[in-house]
């Protein structure tokens, strides 16, 4: 649980208690309050000896994996990769060298993760129609494996292939959790350390470093379809799982599916009447209380998701305005100074040809609700 504005800076509180508790110098036991004061309580103890285990089985497994052995990148190298700008630069470069399907790949993968950027969108049409390659289909040189099997799940809940749908669905919900998973260790990788700090202050720095690096894990793996971020990937995932399981009959993981929803959009009506249609006619499908529970993955997944963010904001109502804590934002992605010119354009035609698939049908906050068969309601 985070600690609350109470306890936040109370150093300064401890040591005056510390002081008026402190015996005379004359007395023979004079130092013997001080020295209880200064031994941290044994949860603290436990803490920093789990860290220490932890630190030590690092150590010892990266002494045989090579990658270790070189130099760490500087954190705003990683930031511009994370945002794939080298992709900005890369795109031009092929093209320059008469490698259009490569310039058109890169410029795309750019774009997926950068998709307002006005001037690489142009010069991705440029370099299509230059193909003629309007209606081909564009690779993200950076997909994620749950994405296309994501996309895959949609067409076929659309039309009407709930089991296939279901199976793709489970897939992509499992591959996300994996890559999850990875994006959180990866924020436990090496850190810069630029300046000296009291000893809690610097841990609580590099804490805080870490923390945004994980908040940032779940924006920076929702995918972009047709130009457009999954708003609430996980969540989308387990509404198109509850209709689709409701069409096969399959009740007992559709309600699943549904309380699973609610743990990140609570508020939403139409989950609420699926569920209560659910509960109306448990007796006819044989439910039990657990049936109406969210699956564990999904409770585990928001339960992290949400602590971490509470964290995050802790550390920074509470410690950036100190003199000695200066927390970080995460920095937006620099463009190059010198953008590639338009001049390329001039007097080639039209270049609006749409770049995204026409099947995809953006998922709303109540799951496709135009498309599908009305949602289950009460008898």
């Amino acid at each position: 649980m985070v600690p609350g504005a109470g306890t936040a800076g109370c150093e300064g509180e401890r040591e005056s208690r510390r002081r008026r508790q402190t015996p005379s110098p004359n007395s023979s036991q004079s130092w013997l309050p001080l020295f209880l004061s200064s031994i941290p309580p044994p949860a603290l103890l436990r803490l920093f000896g789990h860290v220490l285990e932890r630190a030590a089985c690092l150590r010892r497994c990266k002494r045989s994996l090579p990658a270790f052995q070189v130099p760490y990148p500087p954190r705003q190298l990683l930031r511009d990769f994370q945002s794939r700008l080298p992709y900005q630069y890369l795109h031009y470069a092929q093209f320059k060298a008469n490698r259009l399907e490569k310039a058109v790949a890169a410029a795309y993968t750019f774009l997926q993760r950068n998709p307002k950027h006005e001037l690489t969108a142009k010069y991705l049409n440029y370099y299509r129609g230059l193909l003629d390659a309007a209606d081909e289909p564009l690779t993200d040189l950076e997909a994620q494996p749950y994405e296309a099997v994501f996309l895959r799940a949609v067409k076929l809940y659309n039309s009407g292939d709930f089991r296939s749908s279901t199976e793709d669905m489970e897939r992509a919900l499992a591959e996300y959790m994996a890559v999850f998973a990875r994006c959180l260790a990866g924020c436990e990788g090496a850190h810069e350390q630029v300046d000296f700090k009291d000893f809690y202050p610097a841990i609580a720095d590099l804490f805080a470093e870490s923390l945004q690096c994980k908040v940032d894990c779940e924006a920076n793996l929702t995918p972009n379809v047709g130009g457009y971020f999954v708003e609430k990937f996980v969540a989308t995932m387990y509404h198109y799982l509850q209709f689709a399981y409701y069409k096969l009959n399959d009740v007992r993981h559709a309600a699943r599916s549904a309380a699973s929803y609610m743990l990140f959009d609570p508020e939403d009506n139409v989950m609420q009447q699926n569920l209560v249609y659910y509960r109306f006619h448990r007796a006819r499908w044989g439910l039990e209380e657990e049936d109406f529970q969210p699956r564990e993955e999904a409770m585990l997944y928001h339960n992290q998701t949400a602590e971490l963010r509470e964290l995050l904001e802790f550390a920074h109502m509470y410690l950036q305005s100190d003199d000695e804590m200066e927390l970080k934002e995460t920095e937006a992605p620099t463009e190059p100074e010198e953008p590639p010119s338009d001049a390329e354009f001039e007097g080639e035609g039209d270049y609006e040809e749409s770049i995204y698939a026409d099947w995809w049908q953006e998922p709303d906050a109540k799951g496709d609700e135009a498309e599908a068969e009305p949602e289950p309601e009460l008898a």
